[in-house]
């Protein structure tokens, strides 16, 4: 998942960024974007979708990125959660993306 992010512009700040009571998969930036970026791995043909990332998790992620920023000193023009839906298939992965769920 980074290094599609990294092939489409995008700089890798930090993975598996981990804290008390949260993780980041991804943090990525763009210029003055930036994105926390939650990776989903998903089977072929789950009908399961962005409805995984429930409320409990988007506040453990929201906890995580506050924790994250504190040590962060780079000026950010926007930010959001990215939920990146990964999906093997055919030998490949099939990626969807989707800022602020």
């Amino acid at each position: 998942m980074a290094l599609l992010l990294c092939e489409h512009g995008w700089d890798v700040l930090a993975r598996n960024w981990t804290t008390k009571g949260g993780e980041l998969d991804l943090v990525v930036r763009d210029g003055g974007r930036l994105r926390f970026v939650e990776v989903k791995l998903r089977q072929p043909d789950d009908p399961v979708g962005l409805e995984c990332v429930d409320a409990r998790k988007l506040g453990r992620v929201r906890h995580a990125a506050e924790a994250f920023l504190l040590g962060y000193d780079d000026l950010v023009d926007e930010m959001c959660l990215m939920v990146a839906m990964v999906t093997p298939r055919d030998g490949k992965l099939d990626i969807e993306l989707f800022d602020d769920p």
